[in-house]
C-alpha cells in the first residue's frame, strides 16, 4: 500500500447508523447484487442508490430550491 493509497483511507467520510425499512423484494434484488459482486454489500448498495437519488433530485429539484445553500447555515 502506497502512502497515497493510506491518506485516502484515513479521509473516509464520516457516517452515520440509520434503520431502514425496506419492501422484501427490495432485499431480495440487494442481496443478489451482492451475490454477484456488483457491491460489496447491502449499505453499499443502499449509499449508491442513495447518493444517485440526491444526485438526480439535486439536479432536478433542490437546486431551484436553494436546498443546500440553506442546509449549509
Amino acid at each position: 500500500m502506497t502512502k497515497k493509497d493510506k491518506d485516502n483511507n484515513n479521509k473516509r467520510t464520516p457516517m452515520q447508523n440509520i434503520t431502514i425499512n425496506i419492501p422484501d423484494n427490495y432485499d431480495e434484488n440487494i442481496k443478489l447484487l451482492v451475490e454477484k459482486g456488483l457491491v460489496a454489500n447491502r449499505s453499499e448498495a443502499i449509499r449508491i442508490a442513495l447518493g444517485e437519488f440526491l444526485h438526480k433530485e439535486y439536479n432536478l429539484n433542490l437546486e431551484l430550491l436553494d436546498f443546500f445553500n440553506k442546509n449549509k447555515e
